[in-house]
């Protein structure tokens, strides 16, 4: 049981860091970034597709996002979707490729954007907290069924607090290393 309840908590704790992770690339450094791109999608003859699977993206220079689809008329459609996303890039086409320049960030903005990262940051914490709360409440009734001493039950429990901690670490380790990249002139 002590295994198996580990191991529980680490995946589900580990799906949680991984979504920080995954909110974490689409924010906005001062470099061009495809994650950036991630989640926006396009109007392909009336599905609502990934940008990813409707042009080739690329980051040809540090400010620069180019994107070429695969089929010119959907450059108005791309078009649009990035201007109804809110990353705040405005899209040029030339009639073949859209090229988005990405801004150097503002001193506010980049203020602007750490908060944002610490709000998913905490996000993040949060959901593995309950993860940790679950996981403790199954303990206590498992200990009930199954009759655990009370030293397997705390055990269990420290275990459990132990990968708690661990995981918060990693977030914060993220955090540190996102706002450094944000901050970052």
């Amino acid at each position: 049981m002590v295994n198996e309840t580990r191991k529980k908590a680490e995946e589900k704790m580990n799906k949680a860091l991984e979504a920080v992770k995954k909110e974490f690339t689409t924010l906005r450094t001062g470099r061009a970034s495809l994650g950036m791109l991630e989640g926006i999608t396009v109007d392909y003859y009336g599905t609502p597709t990934p940008l990813t699977q409707v042009a080739n993206l690329s980051v040809p220079e540090p400010r620069l996002i180019t994107i070429q689809p695969w089929e010119t008329k959907m450059l108005g459609e791309i078009e649009k979707a990035i201007l109804k996303s809110d990353i705040g890039l405005t899209p040029t086409n030339d009639g073949k490729i859209i090229r988005l320049g990405v801004p150097a960030l503002t001193e506010e903005r980049r203020q602007q954007i750490v908060k944002h990262a610490k709000k998913l940051a905490e996000d993040g914490r949060v959901v593995v907290r309950n993860i940790r709360r679950d996981i403790n409440d199954e303990i206590k009734k498992k200990s009930k069924d199954t009759h655990l001493s009370e030293d397997e039950t705390k055990k269990l429990q420290d275990e459990v607090q132990k990968i708690t901690d661990s995981s918060i670490k990693r977030i914060d380790d993220l955090l540190a290393h996102k706002e450094k990249e944000i901050m970052t002139v």
